[in-house]
């Protein structure tokens, strides 16, 4: 009877372990926004939450080992976003790929992009990485391609940094659906992209 009962105690705790570490997660963002990521302490999390400094220890030793775990999901989001656009066939489908993609991620992570944007703390913790520096390099390259050379960075560096700055909390008050429909218009205006033709309803694919 207690070899039968060990596995059903087992999955509770390991699930409670997850939820106790995405709440201290959620926390951090919210702090983060509030107060940026150099005013936020791991005793403020555990304050929020009403535990002790050990119990956020306990999943994080660090506020940046905190920070890498807020950012990880987004930044996996990304990823996939940039490996997908790199595998279009032309510059301008390349590009048309990566802003909407990025215009999506922004909008369902309002917070988080807004903090990414504005942090420059979070911004020079992530841009040390070696992967995120090369990601943010090719995320830009995408967009910087439409029109080669220094005008093609701006353009670039503009869209990156309006569609963060425009999902920022209370900046906006626009549905997701709306918001990022303007995000992607102003993205393709500043760009030089034109917006896709829908097919005809009916009409066969070539």
């Amino acid at each position: 009877m207690a070899t039968a009962a060990t596995p059903k105690t087992a999955a509770p705790k390991t699930a409670g372990a997850t939820d106790s570490r995405q709440r201290f997660i959620d926390v951090a963002l919210r702090l983060f926004t509030q107060h940026s990521f150099a005013g936020t302490s791991l005793q403020m999390i555990a304050d929020e939450l009403g535990v002790t400094k050990a119990a956020v220890y306990h999943h994080f030793h660090t506020r940046e080992e905190l920070l890498n775990a807020v950012v990880e999901p987004v930044l996996e989001q990304l990823r996939a976003i940039v490996d997908a656009a790199e595998g279009q066939r032309t510059v301008h489908a390349r590009a048309e790929h990566m802003l909407t993609g990025y215009a999506d991620l922004a909008v369902r992570n309002r917070a988080l992009i807004s903090v990414l944007a504005a942090d420059r703390g979070v911004i020079e913790i992530l841009r040390a990485q070696v992967d995120l520096g090369t990601l943010i390099n090719r995320q830009v390259k995408l967009l910087a391609d439409v029109d080669p050379g220094p005008a093609g960075l701006v353009k670039a560096a503009l869209v990156f940094a309006g569609i963060a700055g425009a999902v920022g909390p209370a900046l906006v008050e626009l549905d997701d659906k709306a918001l990022n429909q303007h995000l992607t218009e102003a993205g393709r205006r500043t760009l030089g992209l034109r917006t896709p033709r829908r097919p005809t309803p009916g009409t066969p694919r070539p």
